[in-house]
């Protein structure tokens, strides 16, 4: 599904390089390496505060302690998505609010975020799923109406544009009172490691969770709140600071990976191919915006609307093609999360993508040949 040997030969003498700076200074944690890739991830993207974590799950998590939010209060999320969005909310005790999302860009539906709100509502996380934000004009603007935190689960973003009606442009992270990332490996700018960040703002909050991520202390041995041991080791941060130079031309990379396999199904009648939102007047092709970066394409995920998903999944399996599926299952059907209070109802587009969604290949290397491959032997098994 991703090519990291590749992407690393590449780049291979300036991780190294980095790599061999931080052994020889011995300086592991909270190090020059550390603070230097914060600085500059602040200016990319274009943000007060950048606070490195230990992974994208405790990113989550340190968000929600550094608002405030208390146990019983209401959190409002996309049930399409990975757990970890939902896994921090219950850890933390605060109650998971589960809502269906849209059957095209699979990101939360705001009318159904509006309808879920209730006086206990605290906060919404909108998940910028597979690489596109989530209608943020609209969250904002509901957020703002009813006076609710937005975190913004920006995992599977970065790098994105998300684009306002009055022409205003902000990165995908960036908008609501924090955002939070992963640095996994495969993400669009992953470390050889586990990694994460908040992102934020405000400048308090950004005292707070700078304590938080550090045993709550901002002094040693004094702890002046409750925290966590949660920081990005330097190592990590230094092939970081390699690669983000790069993540630009990664996510142009996959823009153009994904148009050519857009081209490659247009015609096929049993597939749906990603659906790109912008609110910016921009030329398209073949669904893609190619003048500006509203999708990144974390993932390239086809629906397949002839029933055959399974079929197929089984087939390219045979064939040794990668592909996933993200993700198989509900969270309201996941036995940590089920609750009364969900119906079944209340989620017919998550009910339906679960059978249909199938994401192949998508990275930095994937040249035409292989997409070619790819799709024309999913376009053959579904004739």
């Amino acid at each position: 599904m991703v090519d990291l040997k590749g992407q690393y030969e590449k780049i291979k003498e300036s991780v190294n390089s980095s790599i061999l700076k931080v052994l020889d200074s011995t300086a592991f944690v909270n190090g020059p390496e550390v603070h230097q890739f914060q600085k500059e991830l602040e200016a990319y993207l274009g943000v007060k505060h950048v606070i490195p974590c230990a992974n994208g799950t405790d990113a989550l998590q340190i968000a929600m302690m550094g608002l405030g939010l208390k146990p019983g209060d209401e959190v409002i999320t996309a049930d399409f998505t990975f757990a970890a969005t939902v896994e921090v909310i219950a850890l933390l005790q605060l109650t998971p609010v589960l809502v269906d999302v849209y059957p095209d860009t699979f990101n939360i539906n705001t009318d159904a975020i509006r309808k879920a709100i209730t006086p206990k509502t605290k906060a919404i996380i909108p998940v910028h799923l597979f690489g596109q934000c989530a209608n943020m004009e609209e969250i904002l603007a509901i957020a703002n109406e009813h006076n609710l935190f937005i975190i913004e689960d920006n995992a599977q973003a970065i790098g994105a544009n998300y684009t306002f009606k009055n022409g205003t442009t902000k990165k995908a992270g960036t908008m609501g009172h924090v955002g939070a990332t992963s640095f996994f490996p495969s993400k669009n700018l992953g470390c050889y490691g586990d990694g994460g960040a908040i992102f934020t703002n405000d400048d308090e909050v950004a005292h707070l969770i700078r304590g938080i991520v550090n045993h709550g202390m901002y002094e040693r041995y004094y702890h002046d709140v409750v925290g966590v041991n949660s920081r990005l080791d330097a190592i990590q941060a230094a092939v970081l600071r390699a690669k983000l130079p790069n993540l630009n031309a990664y996510n142009k990379a996959r823009q153009e990976a994904s148009q050519k396999y857009t081209t490659a199904f247009q015609n096929c009648k049993h597939i749906e191919t990603p659906k790109v939102v912008t609110n910016k007047r921009c030329h398209q092709e073949a669904g893609i915006c190619s003048t500006c970066d509203c999708h990144v394409f974390h993932q390239y995920t086809l629906k397949i609307i002839n029933g055959k998903r399974d079929a197929l999944a089984k087939h390219l399996a045979e064939l040794q093609i990668p592909h996933g599926v993200y993700y198989p299952i509900p969270l309201h059907s996941q036995k940590a999360y089920k609750d009364s209070r969900y119906n079944e109802a209340d989620f017919p587009v998550t009910n339906q993508l679960v059978k249909e969604v199938i994401s192949l290949p998508m990275h930095t290397e994937l040249d035409e040949e292989q997409i070619r491959f790819i799709a024309n032997t999913i376009i053959e098994f579904l004739k």
